[in-house]
């Protein structure tokens, strides 16, 4: 919403009066509101955003996966704030820096297309990593 400067309908108290026109649902659930918040609005206004970075649904939805095979880091509906910085940043400039936040956690998930091809049973593999912390071992049911 925001790369489309589609403006926002405020009522007098700065909230939403109604969606934005460039709303599009995100293929992650909980990925985004209707609308542009306020205070994401004044942002961008003051002109203290760099630079905001599209990231398409499938290139988001993979680097959930990854995040949660490759390196543990179960973020689910957030993996587009990570990407710039873990899935193929773009060169930085020197005194820039790439901001982002893991604030979800994924279990919410696990039923959605996000993850419908992780299988729920452990491989060998993973019950061995397990092992790997002498004072919690799981034990497999």
């Amino acid at each position: 919403m925001l790369t489309s400067q589609s403006p926002q309908e405020r009522n007098p108290d700065g909230s939403p009066a109604a969606p934005n026109a460039a709303f599009k649902p995100h293929p992650m659930q909980g990925w985004s509101p209707d609308f542009v918040p306020k205070l994401t609005a004044d942002a961008v206004a003051m002109e203290v955003i760099h630079r905001i970075l599209t990231i398409a649904g499938p290139d988001a939805m993979k680097c959930s996966k990854d995040l949660a095979t490759k390196e543990g880091i179960f973020v689910a509906s957030r993996p587009a704030r990570p990407w710039p910085a873990r899935c193929r940043s773009p060169p930085m400039r020197q005194g820039r820096q790439h901001l982002g936040d893991a604030a979800d956690t994924g279990e919410r998930y696990l039923s959605t297309p996000l993850f419908a091809d992780v299988p729920a049973d452990m491989t060998d593999e993973e019950w061995a990593i397990t092992r790997m912390t002498p004072g919690f071992q799981m034990k497999p049911a």
